[in-house]
């Protein structure tokens, strides 16, 4: 049997930890902002585009509403599948913005919108089963399908002149006999794209004739921006075919900068809601009761819709600005998005300027010679083989203006020295 070593010796002093550890992958974007936290230790200074975190304050009607739960006691336990009030609120929420039909037992609380994707794989997909993801995407999607020794298969987006497109037919080339779900993430991280609503009949009709269990990954859908035509809009679930194969994965995290909160939720069947609630049972057996009733006030209170309507307001002056920026940066494409608050950036002829072919040589160049600090496509899934246009993405979500005239402040004279 193999051994391990202990934190304080030499030798063997306890058994080895799980190979299946050996699966798990993780979130490299925190690495880059560890280093870039290093950076600015030294004394250097930072411009922090690589989290996708918020500069925004929670609602303050929010804050107020979880300082009340505390304050009436509710820090006990609570139902598995969530507190009465916020799974009708989340299932209110989606019937009035998709047009569907869900109730409070289609709705199980979690502890964020990351778990919902665990979660989603060990109900839907056994082992050795396929799950299609997109690449480049959220890593999280391709970690746990791995961790739970599924097949992870990527299927990937295209850059065209109006933007990132799916092609359906290279989706039907990648099914095989063990397929068995597929990831959507419309307004999509990183690359921002927003599917059309004949994108998404394609990949509804697609998934019925496949018969796929679908995972609609929503954590975007309440930040688009002016030029989004919401009329070319539909939720997955809400095509023909969809209801009972759709499992709907919800943040508050990103629409009410709540990412600290750790609030979500999974809808969908019931026959799956109450699979995903016998997991939360047996893992975290329920998600915080006085963070639920303030989740109950995000839905609902006028203030919080305005909060968002604001923030996602001036994200796209951010975004408008940030587009300027790169654009006048050598071999810089900035390809800008409808949705998000990311923007994917072509540096394969900035790339070619520094004379690296390497992504990550590439961040850390730029970050010592500027500053500047970003994540690659290398932090968002296994790279496709024949990938040839190299990209970065810069997250707007947490950077002043003052931050994104600096950026191409610091970038034009470096790239003109070069």
């Amino acid at each position: 049997m193999g051994r391990g070593t202990g934190s304080g010796g030499d030798g063997p002093s306890r058994p080895a930890l799980a190979t299946r550890l050996g699966r798990l992958g993780t979130e490299t974007a925190y690495m880059v902002a560890q280093e870039a936290a290093s950076f600015k230790a030294a004394g250097s200074m930072v411009l922090p585009f690589h989290i996708g975190d918020l500069n925004f304050s929670t609602p303050a009607c929010v804050v107020q509403a979880c300082k009340d739960a505390l304050d009436a006691g509710h820090t006990g336990y609570c139902a598995a599948a969530g507190i009465p009030e916020l799974r009708k609120a989340l299932a209110d929420h989606y019937n009035e913005t998709f047009g569907l039909r869900f109730g409070p037992e289609n709705v199980s609380v979690q502890s964020g919108g990351k778990p919902a994707i665990g979660k989603f794989l060990m109900v839907c997909v056994n082992e050795g089963e396929e799950v299609l993801f997109p690449s480049p995407g959220y890593p999280i999607y391709e970690s746990m399908a791995k961790f739970l020794n599924l097949t992870a298969t990527p299927y990937e987006y295209v850059e065209k002149d109006s933007g990132w497109v799916l092609d359906i037919d290279v989706l039907e080339k990648l099914v095989t006999p063990k397929t068995k779900a597929i990831i959507v993430n419309n307004f999509q991280n990183p690359v921002g794209v927003a599917h059309t609503r004949a994108e998404m009949e394609a990949l509804a009709a697609f998934a019925v004739k496949h018969d796929l269990f679908v995972m609609s990954d929503d954590p975007y859908y309440q930040i688009t921006f002016s030029d989004f035509d919401p009329s070319d809009f539909v939720h997955m679930a809400a095509l023909p075919g969809m209801a009972d194969r759709t499992v709907c994965a919800y943040t508050f995290s990103k629409s009410f900068a709540m990412t600290g909160w750790r609030l979500g939720a999974v809808l969908g069947p019931q026959a799956i809601v109450d699979a995903v609630t016998k997991i939360n049972t047996n893992d975290e057996a329920c998600t915080t009761h006085f963070i639920q009733k303030a989740g109950v006030t995000a839905l609902t209170h006028p203030d919080a819709k305005a909060f968002t309507k604001n923030m996602v307001a001036e994200l796209e002056v951010r975004r408008d600005l940030l587009a300027k920026e790169l654009s006048t940066v050598p071999g810089f494409v900035p390809l800008i998005p409808k949705a998000t608050f990311y923007m994917m950036v072509n540096v394969t002829g900035a790339m070619a300027l520094v004379g690296t072919d390497d992504l990550e040589e590439f961040r850390r160049v730029i970050l010592k010679g500027t500053g500047v600090s970003f994540c690659t496509r290398a932090h968002f899934g296994t790279p496709l083989e024949g990938e040839v246009q190299r990209y970065v993405r810069f997250a707007f979500s947490g950077v002043t203006t003052s931050d994104i005239k600096a950026t191409g402040a610091a970038l034009r004279p470096f790239f003109a020295s070069i």
